[in-house]
């Protein structure tokens, strides 16, 4: 993948941490493949950030002017960045979904007539650039107010109220453009209507502006960004600013957050904000000892208490039906090298250059909202761990013990100093109604972030559970789910025990 831009001061170096996690959750979402996805990812990240310098747009330098947030546009700049690849005669590396989707009408309204442009892209780009930004971080990215707070450099105390004044300038602005959009004499009438309803809460949407707004998309969109209660408003941004895939981005969003911030974690600590540098790294190597600690004495223990002859069981699991014994790890794969990652905080962005191969297809969404999942093939990578089990293979919940047959691809992406980068890719025969895939790692790796599941790690063992939008697996089907890890730079090898659904994948 082509060198990131060199940040040009701490300022920058801050923004382009926070900010590339985002591009390669959308950059994933937009990809037939994990290494699709990092190359992606890092074309867009330095299209973007160019834009954003010649803008002069946030904390980069130059007057400040009224273009989108940073974040926001980087994720427009995947989207440019997809659509060159498929003039250039790269697009089966892109999800076939997004193909069409941007050989098609509604790709063509994001760089059309700028009145024809979705009403949520309008009227967040006639905000100023701070007010955007944190409609953005609070209502899309899905941080604690705290958290923007601290990276706007607002009061945390005043942030709420600040906040609620930013949905009302930007719900006047959609307003406007909606009112400034050529629309026909139906449309026309119904606007005065449509701006009443939505003002309040409790209004009832008359039955003639219900029916108009199931046939008009323009209307439509525009009571999503007019209607601030209900809890639409994200979906609104998302969808308008980014446009295909918004509604799982805004998924995966809320996903990384809860994952990186944590369910539990204290208000007040949040309000001090994320610890430095070297606080943090001392914490991860504390962590990592501790927890290779913990599996060498429960290794130690196992093996005295085995029979001459015996197999060992591997580490209990978050749930029952995963702490059953698994089979003997498989020989260790070597680890790619590490490269040094430059950045502030290594472990959200990879390493300029990587060893991943374009091998490891993705689970490809079948709605543009990332709803469905399809068949992902196996192809050899000297990075990949894979094997086979038997048995049956019903989607009979999380909680269900029936044997399935099942077949396991395990994709070391990148790899940098104190992280990494992965994907798994999971083949059933028979069909799902949801999935669990449980693992265990011999060198005390602990997962940070996942997207298309959700997780949870006990010692050595992780268990990723299906999002929503992907429960639902056909038969001789396929998934995938990727995450990030951190690890202690001196062995990083392949996990081992797969199990699905609490069934062992030899």
């Amino acid at each position: 993948m082509p060198d990131l831009p060199t940040p040009q001061d701490a300022a920058e170096a801050a923004l382009f941490t926070e900010s590339w996690d985002a591009v390669l959750s959308y950059a994933d979402l937009c990809t037939s493949g994990a290494a699709s996805a990092t190359e992606l990812a890092g074309e867009a990240f330095a299209l973007g950030i160019q834009e954003a310098r010649s803008a002069g747009s946030g904390p980069m330098r130059g007057p400040a002017r009224r273009v989108l947030p940073v974040i926001p546009l980087l994720l427009t700049a995947v989207r440019t960045t997809a659509a060159t690849w498929e003039l250039a005669g790269r697009g089966h590396r892109l999800d076939p979904d997004l193909r069409l989707w941007l050989n098609s009408e509604k790709a063509a309204r994001y760089h059309g007539m700028p009145l024809q442009r979705p009403i949520a892209l309008r009227g967040l780009r006639d905000l100023q650039e701070s007010d955007a930004a944190l409609l953005w971080l609070a209502e899309v990215e899905a941080l604690p107010l705290p958290v923007v707070a601290r990276r706007l450099s607002l009061d945390p105390a005043a942030v709420s109220s600040e906040l609620a004044q930013v949905r009302g300038l930007f719900r006047d602005r959609c307003h406007r453009n909606h009112l400034d959009t050529p629309m026909d004499a139906e449309c026309r009438s119904y606007a005065r209507l449509l701006d009443a309803v939505t003002r309040s809460p409790a209004a009832d949407t008359p039955e003639d502006l219900s029916r108009h707004l199931a046939t008009c998309v323009q209307c439509a969109e525009a009571a999503a960004c007019l209607r601030l209660a209900g809890g639409g408003l994200p979906a609104a941004l998302a969808g308008g600013v980014i446009g295909w895939g918004g509604l799982a981005y805004l998924e995966r969003r809320r996903r990384a957050a809860e994952v990186r911030l944590g369910a539990g974690r204290p208000v007040a600590e949040l309000e001090a904000g994320e610890p430095k540098e070297g606080a943090s790294k001392a914490r991860l190597v504390r962590n990592s000892l501790l927890a290779a600690a913990v599996l060498l004495s429960l290794v130690a223990l196992g093996v005295s208490m085995m029979p001459m002859g015996g197999s060992g069981h591997d580490n209990a699991a978050s749930d029952d039906a995963d702490s059953q014994p698994v089979g003997d790890p498989a020989p260790t794969l070597s680890s790619v090298g590490a490269h040094p990652s430059g950045t502030a905080r290594s472990s959200t962005r990879p390493a300029a250059s990587g060893t991943a191969t374009d091998s490891g297809d993705k689970n490809p969404d079948t709605e543009p909202q990332g709803t469905a999942s399809a068949t992902a093939g196996n192809s050899p990578d000297p990075t990949r761990s894979s094997g086979s089990g038997s048995g049956s293979g019903s989607g009979s919940g999380a909680g269900t013990n029936a044997p399935a047959s099942c077949d396991v691809t395990y994709d070391l992406v990148n790899q940098w100093p104190d992280g990494f980068q992965a994907s798994v890719t999971v083949t059933t025969t028979k069909a799902l109604d949801t999935w669990r895939v449980a693992w265990s790692y011999r060198d005390g790796q602990q997962v940070t972030q996942m997207w298309d599941a959700s997780v949870a790690q006990d010692g050595s063992r992780v268990t990723a559970t299906a999002a929503d939008y992907n429960k639902n697996v056909a038969a001789d089907g396929s998934f995938t789910f990727g995450f990030l890890g951190t690890w202690d730079n001196s062995k990083n090898s392949a996990p081992y025990g797969f199990t699905l659904n609490g069934a062992v994948c030899k």
